[in-house]
C-alpha cells in the first residue's frame, strides 16, 4: 500500500444539466375567489392573457416539455407539468406565472421536483438475452424477439429519459418510497430479487400497452418522496384499473408507499383558465 501523496480527485465540470436525462417538475395551484372577485373584469381578463402567455408550450421561454391541466377534487384548481435539461428555466415558468397580475390569486398547492432516469432494472440487450434463454431455450422465437428488443431498448430509454408526452385526456400524478420497515426493507434484499420482483411488475404494466402510458422519475435527494409517478390515460377508468392490478404485485404490495394522488384532465392554458372561470 503506497502512503505518499493522496492523489487528486479528476476535476468534474459544474452544470445544472444532468448527465442524461431531464429534470421534472410537478407544479399545483389553487385560486383565491377572494382575491379574483376585487379584480375589474379588464384586469382579470388581462391577468387571464398573462398567464395563457407564462404557459404557451411553444412561446420563446418554454421548457422542452410544458403540459396543464385542470384538478379534480379539492387539492388544487390546475396543475403544471414541466420537463427541462435546466431546472432555472423550469423554475422560471413558476416565476412567470405568479409575477403576472394573477399571481396574487394564485396560492401553490404541491410541488415535486424530480429528475428523468434509466432505471437499474431495465434490462441490457445482454441481460435479456439471458432471459430469453431460461425462458424459451431451443425455441425458434429466441432470436426473433431478442431483435425485436434490441431495437426497441433505444426508443425505450428515450422516452424514459426525454419523454413525448401522450395524446392522453387524463394523468395522474403520485409521489411514492420503497419501504425500510423490519422484515420488508427493500434496500436490503439482494438485487437479484429486488429484479425479479420489478420484472413481475413491469410485465403488469404491459397489459396496459395503447391504453396508458408511465413515467416514473427520481426523487432521490432533492425531494421527500424516492419516486414520481406519472400517469397518462385514453380513459380515467384506465388509471384506476393499472394502479388495482398493480398493486398485487409483490414489488408494490409489500413494499410501497404512496404519497397523495393528483387526476387531472388535460387543456391547454386557454381552456384551462375558461374552465376555472378565469377572464373568459
Amino acid at each position: 500500500m503506497s502512503h505518499g501523496r493522496p492523489q487528486a480527485a479528476p476535476a468534474v465540470e459544474s452544470s445544472l444539466t444532468p448527465s442524461e436525462g431531464w429534470h421534472c417538475s410537478h407544479l399545483y395551484y389553487r385560486l383565491n375567489r377572494g382575491v379574483i372577485a376585487g379584480m375589474s373584469a379588464g384586469d382579470l381578463a388581462a391577468s387571464r392573457d398573462e398567464a395563457i402567455a407564462a404557459l404557451d408550450s411553444a412561446g420563446p421561454h418554454a421548457t422542452e416539455r410544458l403540459q396543464t391541466s385542470v384538478v379534480s377534487g379539492h387539492k388544487a384548481d390546475f396543475g403544471v407539468m414541466l420537463m427541462d435539461p435546466d431546472p432555472i428555466k423550469i423554475d422560471a415558468v413558476h416565476q412567470r406565472l405568479m409575477a403576472t397580475k394573477l399571481g396574487p390569486a394564485l396560492e401553490p398547492t404541491y410541488s415535486f421536483v424530480s429528475i428523468t432516469e434509466l432505471s437499474e432494472y431495465v434490462p441490457s440487450v445482454a441481460q435479456y438475452a439471458d432471459r430469453l434463454v431460461r425462458e424459451l431455450r431451443d425455441t425458434p422465437s429466441y432470436n426473433a424477439k431478442l431483435k425485436a428488443y434490441e431495437q426497441r431498448l433505444p426508443l425505450m430509454n428515450r422516452q424514459r429519459l426525454t419523454p413525448d408526452f401522450p395524446d392522453y385526456p387524463a394523468t395522474c400524478f403520485y409521489p411514492m418510497n420503497k419501504k425500510r420497515d423490519v422484515g420488508e426493507n427493500w434496500f436490503l434484499t439482494p438485487f437479484s430479487e429486488r429484479n425479479r420482483l420489478m420484472a413481475e411488475h413491469a410485465k403488469s404494466g404491459m397489459k396496459f400497452a395503447g391504453r396508458v402510458q408511465q413515467l416514473i422519475t427520481v426523487g432521490v435527494g432533492v425531494d421527500d418522496w424516492e419516486w414520481g409517478v406519472t400517469l397518462w390515460a385514453r380513459n380515467p377508468e384506465f388509471l384506476t384499473h393499472i394502479v388495482y392490478e398493480m398493486r398485487f404485485d409483490e414489488a408494490s404490495a409489500r413494499y410501497a408507499e404512496f404519497g397523495p394522488f393528483y387526476t387531472s384532465y388535460i387543456l391547454s392554458p386557454a381552456e384551462m383558465l375558461k374552465h376555472c372561470r378565469i377572464g373568459g
